[in-house]
């Protein structure tokens, strides 16, 4: 009976690791084409200016199609008020009651060298081409935001304010976010959060329905494109999770399953319910306050990795296209 038993768990195990290998297949040939994505330094333009060559470097500034969207809407400046801008930029990037100066000194050493993010990008987008080769791949800004903002479009460009991965434990942040949010604040997620932003902006949700089963499911297909782009990085990172979340998750996933189930949650539109599951925050209230935030994507998440284990021949275009999240669900057998 013990043999039989080990045996037994041993399948179990066997299953398990087949479901995750089979569920996240290589989706791309060995030889893609290579994109190169530009990331231009914004932020080093903005720290050369100083009181002394104000002038000359804030007429270099507007030589860039970032520096209207950066007034306007990150310093709150008019762009034609070209003579404030040589006042106030000086200020704002020496400021040390905000403490702007010390982070802005912060943010050029870690910025210094970006290889790895480089290369991470041009992995990424060159995927992302592979299978969208109708896309219009962005240039990435770098620039110094006063805490004001993480990830910025513009165009058919992203802007990244460093100064807001400058490392999960910098004293500052607990100023300006809260506690949950200081996880993704580091120079590792720059990349993810991204690539994050751009897939949500280009792949559209395509459900004719507002349920949480949709919004779960549209957000699930994301996450696990994520996976598929940076197989480098954990689940846990992938999500913006700790591994103790995630471990968390994963003893409780049948449990939690049973719960949304039982409380008739997946088809309910109340969009209070939707923000609960969906939206970031300390826990997924609907759950438990032992659950980490956006409870509901990493369910998401879940129900895509089982379909595409359970079809093989699904492309990522198709699943990412599909609306109807009765038939995802029915083919996705999923039962955790």
């Amino acid at each position: 009976m013990e043999k039989f038993m080990k045996n037994k768990c041993l399948l179990a195990l066997l299953a398990c690791l087949l479901l995750i290998s089979c569920g996240k297949r290589n989706y791309f040939p060995k030889e893609i084409e290579q994109k190169q994505i530009e990331i231009v330094r914004f932020d080093q333009q903005l720290l050369a200016v100083n009181e002394s060559n104000a002038q000359e470097q804030v007429r270099e500034l507007y030589k860039s199609d970032f520096m209207p969207y950066f007034m306007e809407d990150i310093l709150g400046i008019r762009t034609y008020d070209t003579a404030y801008m040589v006042e106030a930029l000086p200020k704002f990037l020496e400021d040390t009651i905000y403490q702007f100066k010390q982070t802005n000194q912060l943010a050029k050493a870690e910025y210094e060298n970006i290889d790895t993010i480089q290369q991470e990008l041009n992995s990424a987008f060159s995927k992302i081409s592979y299978l969208y080769p109708e896309f219009v791949l962005p240039k990435i800004y770098f620039f110094l935001s006063g805490f004001n903002a993480s990830i910025y479009f513009f165009e058919d460009n992203i802007a990244v304010g460093v100064d807001m991965y400058l490392g999960s434990d910098y004293p500052l942040y607990s100023q300006v976010v809260y506690e949950y949010q200081k996880k993704t604040m580091k120079k590792e997620c720059v990349s993810l959060d991204i690539v994050s932003a751009y897939l949500f902006k280009n792949i559209p949700y395509t459900s004719t329905e507002h349920r949480l089963i949709e919004q779960m499911l549209y957000r699930g297909k994301i996450m696990y494109l994520l996976q598929l782009l940076f197989p480098e990085k954990s689940e846990a990172e992938i999500m913006g999770y700790t591994e103790e979340q995630v471990k968390w998750c994963r003893e409780y996933e049948r449990p939690i399953w049973n719960k949304v189930i039982e409380k008739g949650d997946l088809f309910k539109n109340d969009h209070l319910l939707i923000n609960s599951y969906l939206n970031d925050g300390p826990f997924t209230a609907e759950i438990s306050q032992e659950s980490p935030g956006r409870l509901g994507t990493w369910m998401g998440m879940k129900v895509i990795e089982s379909y595409f284990y359970y079809n093989r021949k699904a492309t990522i275009q198709e699943v990412m296209a599909e609306g109807d999240a009765k038939q995802i669900i029915k083919k996705s057998k999923y039962d955790p």
